[in-house]
């Protein structure tokens, strides 16, 4: 008897999961296809991820190795175009060529592609905050007291590994103007500030004993 009902009860049981498939088959082969199409979209993506980086890799490097007087313009066109790819890697790489090699003499449009870098590109924090402070460094000596504080204050207001290098440059910035109190209060702060980059810190502490300590 037990055995009987076993097998009614399992017969029961593939009839319900057979109508459950015969009921629901368009949306089972729907769900299918839904899932194979997302596969094969996130592998395209990626591959697609993979091989611009290559181009852009390459395309770098070609760049960079066929520089010369002769061709600035050519080669600070392309730059350009590689910095508007905002690529993490060689947008930055980009930039950092123009401004060592002069391809560029309008601050206006550097800054423009700082801009892009910093605000645009999927960059690392530290790496973004990187940036932020060459930025600054940049154009520390064209730039008022407001303009410098308005970049580098992320970097001050944070925990970053760059907070004491933007503290040491507004106050090497302040220094420089002779306004002597500021730069002693940057000084300052980096030496109180929590876990200072340790060469940096020696180096306020050498200038504030040396030049500012009256």
């Amino acid at each position: 008897m037990d055995e009987d009902v076993s097998i009614i009860n399992t017969n029961t049981r593939n009839e319900k999961i057979k109508n459950f498939f015969v009921n629901n088959k368009n949306k089972l082969i729907f769900g299918i296809i839904i899932i194979l199409v997302g596969i094969v979209a996130v592998y395209g993506f990626d591959k697609y991820q993979t091989n611009k980086k290559q181009q852009i890799s390459d395309n770098y490097n070609l760049i960079t190795i066929e520089y010369s007087e002769n061709n600035k313009e050519k080669t600070t066109n392309k730059l350009i175009e590689i910095v508007n790819a905002k690529d993490p890697t060689y947008s930055p790489l980009s930039l950092y060529f123009i401004i060592d090699n002069k391809l560029l003499s309008d601050q206006k449009q550097i800054n423009e592609l700082f801009d892009i870098l910093i605000n645009q590109t999927p960059l690392d924090d530290e790496i973004n905050n990187l940036i932020i402070y060459k930025k600054a460094l940049f154009n520390a000596d064209q730039y008022p007291e407001g303009d410098m504080l308005n970049i580098l204050n992320p970097l001050i207001n944070s925990k970053s590994v760059w907070k004491s290098h933007a503290l040491y440059l507004m106050a090497e910035y302040f220094y420089a103007k002779e306004q002597n109190q500021k730069a002693k209060e940057f000084f300052n702060q980096i030496i109180s500030s929590e876990n200072p980059n340790p060469d940096i810190r020696l180096q306020a502490e050498k200038r504030l004993n040396r030049d500012l300590s009256e």
